[in-house]
Parts: structure tokens; C-alpha cells; sequence
């Protein structure tokens, strides 16, 4: 879930999102170089042309960058490529540039505009000109190659290859053992060519942000929140100590369920973890899928969102059936699926529209119905991996997706339209200030609208029956969302705490994977069923490493859509219990919501932050108030139990253990 118009902002190459969701030193004029800055320019002046030549730039490289994601091959990559070098190019012109003005007096907006500049880019781009060119091309070909990549078995006519989406769906669906775990290897290890190109990589990026003035590459990323580098990182571990406890519980609960389901010693790895490819989600950051095994109350209600999905696709499947009445080929019935597909996915984005629309936001505009990539071509390879595009700032916003008619896909669209959203408010803003309050603020959004898609909610809409109202069913609601939203928030810091020490070089090349597993178990309790040596690169198995997308944003984000949450439901007028707030079909909170998202990056995420919520500081208090009923169940439920994980046995993972009599 990423934002492309964000992460373009942020001069992150290759990449398209918020912000979830894109240059070489100024050379003599000549083809393709920089322009010089005019003799006699105030700072305000630079700031103005700045915004003027990034705009007129930004629309060519987001071009470049979504054909080499829709369209997967050498050509699309070179373009994609040379696009991203020239505007990283211009980006260093920029910087440097604005450097003669240090020091000087200027207009608050101006030194702003000049700070967001410098601190932006998360692709720091290195001075000399072929590093800048090998840079674009590493970060380029690895995103292509995350894209393309499949698991094979095997060999000639007899060989079947799985891409991402078919071995997620074994995760999501099956609870065969040793099918999961075929299906977990297989993606991990198409990531291990990608090795030696991320270690040139990380050498690369770490050139650039010296050549600005920093550290590391890791120390820049934390540059970018208003506040010093050393106190971001002081933040995220204050907030994760408030919510560790609730994780804690959770894990516990699960790992209790597991062993009931797959046996004592399959259900858990050495140290009391959670078997990695045992959580229904390539990477273990939502338990969503998980339901049928640790929904709490199977008989309280029905929350069961994937299968009413499914059967809208079927309805849809038979609709476009029957407009081809008579004999049908192969050819014919693919066509038919796939028409089935685009028809369910683009239902899906509708009701997502509509939620926003209610809140008094204007309709997505008719550009994005007709570009937009709802679904998985038949003839092509795409990155698939859900991201919001702003492709011009003027209004041609789309979305990229592979939509399947599941729980997880329906919520991830209602996220990515909180992306475009976000872009369509802060369009009038000068360029530079086109960007979240902070990153994490560009992942919040969507995502506090879908803190609002209660129980009532889907109802409403046709997804569940009628809801019990009884402590059962409200256990189940709250369960249902702690499986996406808990479980996720260790996992949105480790990934960053690996590449901080990757950029700062605390952790060797030698070490990736092993640092990497170091990090899972001590955050999220999760440990592989097998070896996981240095022959693997099993950071590369998710998008946002070989894509460089900073993810402290997510951590974050989850966080501050709860505080975001509580004050549009203060706005909406909401009496009772926060869990119980959809504020859907509100003017009120939908005003105060656009207010926020039109202030973009004009001013301190502090104010903002305020603005909306009355307060300052980003707090976790609204995560545990949420989710307080839930809390106090889990404890109940584990009372007994032995709690907690030992990280320090995820160096020397269990061999699989033979099968044990699986129960329920």
C-alpha cells in the first residue's frame, strides 16, 4: 500500500505511494541538463520556480514510472529508469542550488519549501552522474523484478509457475501444513537474486545522503518529521511500549489456537513463536485470514465479509455468462472470468467511493474509471502490489491493484482511496507542500475510514447479516479488526530497524537475513519452520525493500488513525462506546476530515495534528480505548497460558516436526 504521488514527491525512484503510499550534480548546459538558476533570485523567487519546473517535470516521470508497472519489461524499465534519473538529477540541481541561501532571510512558507526539499528525497541521490545512472537502474530492475517473479516446480511442459497473488491465496485459504509452508519458500526464495544489487544499492543511497549532508540514508528518513532523527526513533519505541502489551495478549491467544488446530509442536517454532507461514499472510503483518481458526465466537453473528465477496463475483460470473448465451471455447470462458473480475473489482472501488462521497467529498473523476488497473491482466506481468497514483496534480488520480474478492482486498481499496482523497484535497498547493502532514499521516487516512466500517456498517451495505448485539458479538468485531490493525504494528517497526541498520552498517551484508529474523522474532514473535540461511534474501520478499519505500510511515499510521478515528467521531457527535462510531453519511466529520487533508505538508504535522484532534503528540491511548473489551477478554482467555516468546531461539529454528493430529 503504497501512495505514488507521495513517494514522486519524495523523490523515490521506482516506486508509486500512501506515501500509503519516488540527480546528479548541475553539469554545463547541455542536452538533458539542469537549468541554471537566474542571477539576482530571492529565496522566495527560487521557491516559486522550484514549484513551477516540478511541476511541469513530475507529470513525465509518473508516466514513465506507472508504464514500467503495468507494463513489466526491459523497455518499460529503461524508460522508467531515465525518467527517474533525470528528475533526480534536477532534484540535485535543486539542492544545491537552494544551498546559497542559508542563512538568509525568508518568508516562513520559502524556508519551508527549502527544508521539505532537502530532506525528501528517500532515494538520496548521489553527485557523480554514473552513480546516479546505476542507482536508477539497480532501483528499477528490482522493483521489475519483484513484479515478475514466480515459483516454479517442475520441469519442461510439466513445470506450473505461482506468482505473489496465487501463493497468497494458498496462505489466505489453505491450512494444509505443508502446502502453506511450499507456498511461504517459494516466495521468499524468489528474492534471493536481488542480494548483491541491494548491497550496491544501500551503497549508493548512503553516497547520496552524505553528499546532502547526513549520516546514512537511515539518518535522513528520520529527518523528516519536524522533529531530530534521534527523537522519531525515541517516539516509535514509546509508542510501541503502549500497545506492546495488547500484541502481547494477542499473540498469545493465537498461538494457543494454532496448537490446537496443527498439533503442539506444529502450532508454535522453538522459543513459544509463531510459525511464519502459518498466519494467513505472506509476512505475517495481518492474522486477517486467520478467522475461521481464531475468530473467538463462530456462532455470534456473522462476520464472514470474503464469502459475501465471493458470491457477488459468482453473481457477477453468471451475468456475464449468460451475455454469451450458446457454445463457448476456452478463450471464450477466460474472457468471461476475467470480465466477471474487472465487473466485481470495480463494485467493489464503488462502494469504497461511496463512503468518502457521503462524508461530503466529491466522486472519484470518470479518468480514474478509465485508467485505473482494477485487476490482474491475462497478458502481462504488473506489480500488483496496491498503490495510489496522482499522476499530474491536476486531477488524474488513479489506483493499482489485482483485486480479488476478499475481505483483505475490500479494506485495501477503501486505504488507497484514502491516498487519492488526500491528493484531490491538496492539489492547490504549491507542489512541494503536495505531500503528507508527515508520511504516516498519507497512511491514516483510508485507514480511519475503515476503523469506521463497524459491524452496522457492513450490514448496511449487504456484506453480513444482522448483527447479535450481545458480548460474544462484539468480541467478534473487535477481534476481527485487532487481527488486522494489532497484529500488524510490531511488524511496521522492525522492517525500518533493519534498514536503519543496513544504511548505518550495524548490520553487515553477511548478516541480512539472519538480522532480519533477529528483528521479527523480537517484535512480532514470528520465526521461520526451517533454516533460514545467508543464501537467502528474505527482506526482498516484500515490496517495500527492493521498492525503498520508508515504513515507519505504517507504524505510525496505525497509531494515528485511531486519534483521527476518536475526533471524527467527536466531530460526528458519537455517544457510547468509541468501537461502536461509524461515522459514515456525516457532513460534519467529513468537513473537518477535508480540512486536514487540504493542509497537505503546508505547515508542522503538530498543527495539524491539532487542528483535528485538540492535541499536539501522536498517542496510542485511542488504540487501547478501542480495543479495551478485547484486552480484558484475552487476558480471561490465556489466563494459565505461558505468555510470551523467547526471540533469542529464532537463530536456530526447529526442524518441521512430524504431523500431529489436527484439531477443530
Amino acid at each position: 500500500m503504497k501512495p505514488v504521488r507521495a513517494l514522486l514527491a519524495l523523490g523515490i525512484a521506482a516506486a508509486v505511494i500512501g506515501l500509503g503510499g519516488c540527480k546528479k550534480e548541475p553539469t554545463p548546459a547541455g542536452a538533458g541538463a539542469p537549468a541554471a538558476a537566474p542571477e539576482g533570485e530571492t529565496a522566495d523567487q527560487f521557491v516559486a520556480r522550484v514549484n513551477a519546473e516540478y511541476k511541469k517535470l513530475y507529470p513525465e516521470v509518473s508516466a514513465a514510472q506507472w508504464l514500467s508497472s503495468t507494463y513489466i519489461n526491459d523497455d518499460s524499465q529503461l524508460l522508467a529508469a531515465k525518467a527517474n534519473e533525470r528528475y533526480l538529477a534536477q532534484l540535485n540541481s535543486w539542492i544545491e542550488q537552494a544551498r546559497k541561501f542559508e542563512g538568509q532571510k525568508m518568508s516562513p512558507e520559502s524556508a519551508r519549501a527549502i527544508h521539505l526539499l532537502k530532506i525528501g528525497a528517500a532515494m538520496p541521490p548521489p553527485k557523480d552522474p554514473a552513480k546516479l545512472e546505476e542507482l536508477t537502474r539497480i532501483a528499477t530492475k528490482m522493483e521489475g523484478m519483484y513484479g515478475s517473479g514466480r515459483y516454479c516446480k517442475g520441469e519442461g511442459e510439466a513445470q506450473q509457475c505461482r506468482q505473489l497473488g496465487e501463493l497468497e491465496d494458498v496462505l489466505r485459504s489453505s491450512r494444509d501444513y505443508d502446502e502453506q509452508l511450499d507456498a511461504w519458500q517459494g516466495w521468499h526464495g524468489v528474492a534471493k537474486p536481488m542480494r548483491q544489487d541491494y548491497v550496491r544499492f544501500v551503497e549508493l543511497v548512503n553516497q547520496g545522503a552524505r553528499d546532502l549532508g547526513f549520516a546514512d540514508a537511515g539518518e535522513m528518513w528520520r529527518s523528516g518529521y519536524d522533529m531530530s532523527p534521534a527523537e522519531i526513533a525515541a517516539e516509535t519505541d514509546r509508542l510501541w511500549g503502549q500497545v506492546k502489551p495488547l500484541y502481547e495478549q494477542l499473540h498469545c491467544y493465537a498461538r494457543t489456537r494454532l496448537e490446537a488446530k496443527y498439533g503442539v509442536e506444529r502450532g508454535h517454532v522453538a522459543g513459544n513463536m509463531l510459525p511464519a507461514h502459518l498466519m494467513g499472510n505472506m509476512w505475517q503483518q495481518d492474522w486477517g485470514n486467520l478467522w475461521d481458526i481464531l475468530a473467538p465466537y463462530p456462532d455470534a453473528g456473522s462476520l464472514d465479509v470474503t464469502g459475501a465477496l465471493e458470491s457477488q463475483y459468482r453473481r457477477s460470473f453468471d451475468a456475464q455468462l449468460a451475455k454469451q448465451p450458446g457454445q463457448r471455447g476456452p478463450a471464450d470462458l477466460a474472457q468471461v472470468e476475467q470480465d466477471a473480475k474487472l465487473a466485481s473489482a470495480k463494485l467493489m472501488t464503488e462502494r469504497a467511493q461511496d463512503f468518502y462521497v457521503s462524508l461530503g467529498m466529491p466522486k472519484l473523476p470518470e479518468s480514474y474509471w478509465q485508467k485505473t488497473q482494477f485487476i490482474k491482466p491475462r497478458d502481462r506481468d504488473v506489480v500488483c502490489h496496491a498503490s495510489a497514483w496522482d499522476m499530474n496534480m491536476a486531477g488524474d488520480v488513479r489506483t493499482k491493484m489485482c483485486i480479488k474478492p476478499n475481505e483483505e482486498d475490500f479494506t485495501t481499496i477503501y486505504h488507497e482511496l484514502g491516498h487519492v482523497y488526500y491528493y484531490l484535497a491538496y492539489n492547490k498547493l504549491p507542489p512541494i507542500f503536495q505531500q503528507g502532514a508527515h508520511d504516516g499521516f498519507h497512511e491514516a487516512i483510508g485507514d480511519t475510514i475503515v476503523l469506521a466500517m463497524t459491524p452496522k456498517y457492513l450490514q448496511s451495505i449487504g456484506l453480513v447479516g444482522d448483527q447479535q448485539q450481545s458480548r460474544e458479538a462484539l468480541i467478534n468485531a473487535q477481534m476481527r479488526m485487532a487481527l488486522a490493525k494489532v497484529s500488524f504494528l510490531p511488524f511496521g517497526l522492525m522492517i525500518d530497524r533493519w534498514r536503519w541498520g543496513v544504511f548505518d552498517g550495524s548490520i553487515k551484508p553477511d548478516q541480512y537475513n539472519k538480522a532480519w529474523w533477529d528483528l521479527k522474532a523480537k517484535y512480532q514473535g514470528v520465526a521461520p519452520a526451517t533454516p533460514r540461511g545467508e543464501e537467502f534474501f528474505d527482506p526482498g520478499a516484500k515490496y517495500h525493500v527492493p521498492g525503498n519505500t520508508p515504513y515507519t510511515r505504517y507504524f505510525l499510521s496505525h497509531i494515528l488513525q485511531f486519534q483521527f478515528y476518536k475526533a471524527l467521531c467527536d466531530a460526528a457527535g458519537h455517544q457510547g462506546p468509541l468501537y461502536e462510531c461509524s461515522f459514515y453519511g456525516n457532513k460534519e466529520a467529513g468537513q473537518k476530515f477535508w480540512a486536514m487533508l487540504s493542509k497537505g505538508a503546508s505547515q508542522p504535522w503538530q498543527q495539524t495534528l491539532k487542528e483535528l484532534t485538540g492535541g499536539e503528540k501522536m498517542d496510542a491511548g485511542a488504540v487501547l480505548e478501542y480495543f479495551a473489551p478485547l484486552q480484558d477478554w484475552l487476558r480471561q482467555q490465556n489466563e494459565g497460558q505461558a505468555c510470551g516468546w523467547q526471540a533469542s531461539a529464532a537463530a536456530q529454528p526447529a526442524a518441521p516436526q512430524p504431523a500431529a493430529p489436527a484439531q477443530g
